[in-house]
C-alpha cells in the first residue's frame, strides 16, 4: 500500500441514476479552505513620513476587523492589517519575538500565541499592551523617526464606533500624547466619514460592520445621536454563528475549522434570500441542489492502494489453483489411509467373529472382554457400522451415489414379537427399532408433504402465469393491492418495534404486564381442591406463545413469526418492475428508504454519493441552507437567539420616532445609505428596499444606495475631512489642551460622537 499526501484533487465523473439510467455529471466545483493569512515579506512605506509636513495628519481607521493607516495626503491607506499580536520566547536567539498583524500567522507557533486588541465581538479595546504594539507597527511602518523630532510631529485622526466608551478614548489619548508625542488628536465615527465621502448631507445611514449594525439619522450633515439604534449583530457574530452551525452539523469532522476560514466562507458563499421561508422549504430539493450546495475541501491524506497488473493477478490465480490441487491430493491421500485402516479393523473384527464360532460361553466372554465388548450383539453392531462406513467411503471415491437409509431395505423384526417372548436385551432392542421406525415414517411424511407443497406452488405459479397472460391489467392491479397491504404490515411491524422502545406505549405496557404476571408467586393459577397448584403450563401449544409475547410485545402465531415480509416485498416489486411500465426503481421500498436519497443526506453531503472510506469526502464541508440562514439574522435576529428587532423594524422605528418633522422624514427616506463590510451580501440592498417599502406609507419617497467602497470609504472620508481647511483643527484636541484640561476632554464636531450645535 502506498500512502500519498493529497491536498487538492480533481473529482471524477459521477453517475446520475434519477431516471434509471447512468448519465455523466460534471465534476462538482470545489472551494478549498484558505490557508492562514500570512502574506510574507511586505515592504513598508517608510519614506512617506518624510514627504509630509507638520500640517498633515495621520489617519487611522481603528476597526475591530482590520486597522488601516496612512497620511491624509494619500488616496488610499498605506497599511492594512488586523489588530493582533503574537509574542513568544525564541530559545535559539534567547529573546522575545513579537509579530504584529498578518505576521502573527507565520507558523503554528506564532498562531498559537495570537492575542487580539479588541474584546471579541465588540469595538472596545480590551488589551492595551496589544494595542500599543499595533500602534508601534503603524508608526514604524509609516516611517516615523522619534529620534529626530522627539515624537510623531503630526496630528492623529482616529475612527471609533458609535457611542464609544469614554474610558477607551481617555486611554487612547494618554497613549497617543504621552507615549507617541502626537501634536493633536481627533476622533470620528467611521460610518459618518463614509457617508461624507459619498457626498451625503441628509439621510439614513445604515452601517453593518464587523461588531454591530447601527442606524444613524443625519440631517444637514449632523447626526442625531439621540435617535441612533444598534443591532448587536455584525460580521463577527455571523462567522461565530456559522461556526456553531458547522460544529452541530459535523460533530466528528476530521479537519480543524478556523475562525478566519469561517469568516471567508461567510463573505464568499452567503447571500441574502429574497424569500427566506419559501427558499428554506425548497433549498434541499434535488433539482438544482448541485448549484446551491457549496463544497469546502480541507487538506487530507488519501490512502491509495496500488493496483496489480493483469500478469500479477494471473500468477496469483495460478498459484491458488495449484495450491488447491495439492490440498485435494492431500485430502484424498488421508481418506485412502483412513479407508485402509478401517478395512484392516473390519477384517480383524470379522476374524474375531469367526473365532467365536464353536467356543464355549466362558471362552467367548474372555475374548469379548479382551476387546472390551459387552456381548456379541455389540460386536455385530460394530461390524455392521464399519461395513457401512467402508462402503460409503468406497462409493464416494468412485462417485457412486449412496442410497439413503430410507431407500435401503430396512426391517424391524422385533416389533412383531410379543414383549413376553423377549429378554431384557431384546426389549431394549425392540424400543430402539420402534424409535427408528417412527423417525423413518416421520421423514417419509415430511418428504411427501414437501413434494406436495412443491407441486402446489408449481400449480399456483402456473395459474398465476395464465392469469397474467389472459388479463394483465387485473393481474397488475392485484399485485399493486398486495404490495399496498404488505407495505402496511411492514409499517405496523416497524411501528411496533419503535413502540417497544417507548415504555409509555401500549405494546411496552402489555409486555411488562406479561412479565409481572410470570414473575408473581401466584399469577392467577387455579388450585386443586387438595391444596396443590394445578401447574399444567405447557400442556397446550398455545401456552408457549407467552415467550413470543414477551419478545415481540404481542401474541404472534408460528406462521406470522416465520414470515419474511421484506422478501415478499422484494418479490412483488421485482414482478412489478418486470411487467408494470408505470412502476420504476425509484418507487421500490428500498429506493424510498435509501439514505443517500434522504433529506438528511442532501443536508450533510449534498446531491452526490458519499464514500465513508474516502478521506477526500470525510474532509469536506457542505454549505447549503447556511448560505441564507446566516445573513437572515440581520432581518430575523430571533433565529440566532438574539432578543432584538430586525434591521427593517429598527430602521422604520428610527424614521417614525427619531424625527418628528414630516419633511425631515422624507429627507431621511430620500437617501438611505448602506456602508460597512456586512452590507456586501448579494441581495442585501434589494431585500432591505423591498421590506422597507412594505412598512412605509405608500406616498413616502424612498431611495437606497450603497457606498462606492463600503470597506475603505471610512478611511477615505476621514482623510478628506482632515484635508479640509479648519475642520481638523476645530475638531481636534491639541497637546496644550490635553495637558491643561486632561485626557477626558474632547471637542465636538459633526462627525463625532458629540455633535456641535
Amino acid at each position: 500500500m502506498t500512502i500519498t499526501s493529497t491536498r487538492y484533487i480533481q473529482t471524477a465523473l459521477a453517475p446520475d441514476s434519477t431516471d434509471g439510467k447512468r448519465s455523466p455529471k460534471p465534476p462538482p466545483q470545489i472551494w478549498h479552505a484558505i490557508e492562514p493569512p500570512f502574506r510574507g515579506y511586505q515592504p513598508l512605506p517608510t519614506d512617506s513620513y518624510t514627504q509630509t509636513g507638520p500640517n498633515h495628519t495621520i489617519v487611522i481607521d481603528n476597526g475591530s476587523s482590520l486597522l488601516r493607516a496612512g497620511f491624509s495626503t494619500s488616496p488610499l491607506p498605506l497599511l492594512s492589517f488586523p489588530a493582533e499580536v503574537a509574542r513568544y520566547r525564541d530559545r535559539k536567539l534567547n529573546r522575545t519575538v513579537t509579530y504584529v498583524g498578518y505576521n502573527a500567522y507565520a507558523d503554528a507557533t506564532t498562531r498559537g500565541q495570537i492575542k487580539k486588541a479588541f474584546e471579541p465581538g465588540t469595538s472596545v479595546v480590551g488589551n492595551w499592551d496589544v494595542m500599543e504594539n499595533v500602534l508601534d507597527q503603524v508608526f514604524v511602518g509609516l516611517g516615523v523617526d522619534n529620534g529626530q523630532g522627539g515624537g510623531l510631529g503630526r496630528g492623529v485622526l482616529m475612527t471609533e464606533a458609535v457611542a464609544g466608551l469614554g474610558y477607551t478614548r481617555k486611554t487612547m489619548n494618554e497613549l497617543l500624547f504621552e507615549c507617541y508625542g502626537a501634536s493633536s488628536v481627533a476622533y470620528g465615527i467611521d460610518s459618518l466619514f463614509s457617508y461624507k465621502q459619498n457626498q451625503g448631507k441628509s439621510g439614513l445611514v445604515i452601517s453593518s460592520s464587523h461588531s454591530a449594525t447601527h442606524v444613524i439619522p443625519v440631517l444637514a450633515g449632523k447626526a442625531i445621536m439621540s435617535s441612533v439604534s444598534r443591532l448587536n449583530w455584525g460580521g463577527y457574530q455571523g462567522a461565530e454563528y456559522l461556526m456553531r452551525l458547522l460544529r452541530l452539523k459535523y460533530p466528528m469532522f476530521l479537519g480543524q475549522i478556523k475562525d478566519y476560514q469561517v469568516e471567508q466562507m461567510v463573505r464568499e458563499h452567503c447571500y441574502v434570500s429574497q424569500d427566506f421561508e419559501g427558499e428554506m422549504k425548497s433549498y434541499l430539493n434535488w433539482t438544482g441542489l448541485e448549484d446551491r450546495d457549496r463544497i469546502i475541501q480541507y487538506p487530507y491524506t488519501e490512502h491509495i492502494v496500488v493496483e496489480k497488473s493483469q500478469e500479477e493477478l494471473d500468477r496469483i490465480a495460478e498459484k491458488k489453483r495449484l495450491g488447491g490441487i495439492r490440498l485435494q491430493e492431500q485430502a484424498a491421500k488421508m481418506r485412502l489411509d483412513k479407508l485402509v485402516q478401517k478395512e484392516r479393523e473390519l477384517e480383524y473384527y470379522k476374524d474375531l467373529q469367526n473365532r467365536l464360532a464353536g467356543q464355549t460361553k466362558k471362552e467367548i466372554k474372555r475374548l469379548l472382554d479382551e476387546e472390551e465388548f459387552r456381548d456379541e450383539a455389540q460386536l455385530d453392531k460394530v461390524v455392521k457400522e464399519m461395513e457401512k462406513s467402508v462402503r460409503k467411503a468406497r462409493n464416494k471415491d468412485l462417485g457412486v451415489e449412496e442410497p439413503t437409509d430410507e431407500e435401503a431395505a430396512q426391517n424391524f423384526p422385533l416389533l412383531d414379537v410379543p414383549d413376553e417372548a423377549l429378554d431384557e436385551a431384546g426389549l431394549k432392542q425392540k424400543r430402539h427399532q420402534r424409535l427408528m421406525k417412527s423417525g423413518l415414517e416421520a421423514r417419509q411424511r415430511a418428504r411427501v408433504e414437501k413434494e406436495q407443497e412443491r407441486a402446489r406452488l408449481a400449480e399456483e405459479r402456473r395459474v398465476d402465469e395464465e392469469r397474467r397472460q389472459n388479463d394483465l391489467d387485473a393481474w397488475l392491479q392485484s399485485r399493486r393491492e398486495a404490495r399496498t397491504a404488505l407495505l402496511q404490515r411492514i409499517k405496523d411491524r416497524d411501528r411496533q418495534t419503535r413502540d417497544l422502545g417507548n415504555r409509555k406505549s401500549l405494546a411496552s405496557q402489555m409486555r411488562m404486564k406479561t412479565l409481572a404476571s410470570l414473575a408473581s408467586d401466584a399469577p392467577g393459577r387455579k388450585r386443586r381442591r387438595g391444596g396443590g397448584e394445578d401447574d399444567d403450563f405447557g400442556a397446550n401449544d398455545e401456552d408457549w406463545g407467552v415467550y413470543r409475547t414477551v419478545a415481540m410485545g404481542e401474541p404472534a402465531s408460528d406462521e406470522e413469526e416465520e414470515e419474511d415480509l421484506d422478501g415478499e416485498m422484494q418479490k412483488l416489486e421485482q414482478e412489478l418492475l418486470q411487467f408494470d411500465p408505470d412502476f420504476h426503481e425509484s418507487h421500490t421500498m428500498g429506493a424510498q428508504k435509501d439514505w443517500t436519497k434522504s433529506l438528511m443526506h442532501a443536508f450533510l453531503r449534498g446531491p452526490r454519493p458519499f464514500d465513508p472510506e474516502s478521506q477526500r469526502d470525510k474532509h469536506q464541508l457542505h454549505l447549503n441552507v447556511e448560505r441564507i440562514r446566516v445573513p437572515e439574522v440581520l432581518f430575523q435576529p430571533g433565529i440566532a437567539g438574539v432578543d432584538q428587532a430586525g434591521l427593517v423594524d429598527i430602521a422604520a422605528g428610527v424614521i417614525e420616532s427619531g424625527v418628528s418633522n414630516q419633511a425631515d422624514r422624507h429627507a431621511l427616506l430620500k437617501d438611505i445609505f448602506l456602508t460597512g463590510g456586512n452590507t456586501l451580501f448579494r441581495g442585501f440592498d434589494e431585500r432591505l428596499k423591498r421590506e422597507l417599502r412594505a412598512v412605509l406609507p405608500v406616498d413616502a419617497p424612498m431611495k437606497l444606495r450603497k457606498a462606492s467602497d463600503p470597506i475603505l470609504d471610512a478611511w477615505k472620508g476621514a482623510a478628506a475631512w482632515a484635508r479640509e481647511e479648519g475642520s481638523f483643527k476645530k475638531g481636534s484636541v491639541s497637546r496644550a489642551e490635553y495637558e491643561e484640561k486632561g485626557s477626558e476632554y474632547m471637542k465636538e464636531h459633526n462627525l463625532g460622537n458629540v455633535v456641535s450645535h
